[in-house]
């Protein structure tokens, strides 16, 4: 009774402070709390860790936080503080979410939450890795919403300090710019052109690894065989209804969701995260673009029909 009173208590306090945060959000001055911390002195690193520690459990955005650490400590220094900051706070987010908060979290998470447990299902902290590289979910969402997962909390721990590396430098260094541009720091350009080159690496990390999880093409004649052999395959044909029900026909059992739409609807397609997904249309030229898009937002298999419903039909399969 005692265990659970604390519990509450500790919930409430949770819940009231990430509600405080979200609605005064835009009223939290970063200046203010830059000068509290250039106050502190020799202890200005151990209070910035700690405001982000607690900014990161209660939902501040920590993009404002990591170039505040840029600005106040340099590229170097400020990285590492930064980094070691948001994985403590993104550990407690954990924790609390493990054995304090689930039902709350899993009510935050909605529909996302499964494709967080099958995602950790199947790659363990790949997934994870994933997830810190390419920003599939609200970071602050998914610190609590991977509590709810079956992974080890050292596991968790590391992916998050080692794959978050790449953001923490690239924001890092723009507060430390912005900082420079304000005081009128010595080679000025150079430094603006390297942080812009870190910002585009961490723009296109997405790309870059939605390329390296996107399957090779499929031939129609293995899709075929894999198809008659019952797997359990979503044939995503990304045509418009007018082509999906014309001349060439589709292929019996297939989903439609037209490539102008796919983003938009994805969440359709949810059951398939972790499973395999060929993409078709007439040739391959939509279908490749409907995979890559697949493969940015995290789908784990999916792979693209080599000519489509154009070689389908050439090799006379049935089509409805």
């Amino acid at each position: 009774m005692k265990n659970s009173l604390w519990k509450i208590l500790l919930l409430t306090i949770l819940v009231a402070g990430i509600a405080l945060v979200i609605n005064y959000r835009e009223q939290l001055d970063a200046t203010v709390i830059q000068n509290w911390i250039e106050e502190a002195g020799n202890a200005a690193p151990l209070l910035f860790m700690a405001v982000y520690i607690v900014g990161t459990v209660f939902f501040f955005p920590g993009a404002i936080l990591t170039l505040l650490g840029g600005a106040l400590f340099g590229p170097v220094s400020g990285t590492l503080y930064n980094l070691t900051a948001a994985t403590i706070g993104a550990m407690l987010s954990f924790l609390v979410a493990r054995y304090l908060a689930s039902d709350w979290v899993e009510k935050k998470t909605g529909g996302r939450l499964k494709q967080l447990m099958n995602g950790v299902e199947n790659e363990g902290w790949r997934f994870v890795a994933f997830t810190r590289l390419v920003p599939l979910f609200p970071f602050n969402l998914l610190n609590y919403g991977l509590g709810l997962t079956k992974i080890k909390f050292s596991h968790y721990s590391l992916a998050t300090y080692i794959f978050m590396l790449p953001g923490a430098m690239a924001y890092t260094y723009l507060g430390y710019i912005g900082k420079e541009a304000a005081t009128g720091g010595d080679g000025l350009i150079q430094k603006a052109m390297l942080a812009l080159a870190l910002l585009g690496l961490v723009a296109f990390l997405p790309r870059i690894i939605g390329s390296i999880r996107r399957g090779d093409m499929l031939n129609v004649t293995n899709l075929k065989k894999r198809l008659d052999n019952g797997d359990d395959i979503l044939i995503l044909d990304v045509r418009t209804p007018e082509d999906y029900h014309g001349e060439q026909g589709h292929i019996a059992g297939s989903t439609l969701l037209p490539l102008e739409q796919l983003e938009q609807r994805i969440d359709e397609i949810d059951d398939y995260y972790e499973k395999t997904v060929v993409c078709i249309c007439r040739t391959d030229r939509k279908s490749a673009k409907a995979a890559q898009i697949l493969a940015e937002k995290g789908f784990a298999d999916v792979h693209v029909a080599k000519m489509g419903m154009t070689d389908w039909n050439k090799n006379a399969y049935p089509v409805e």
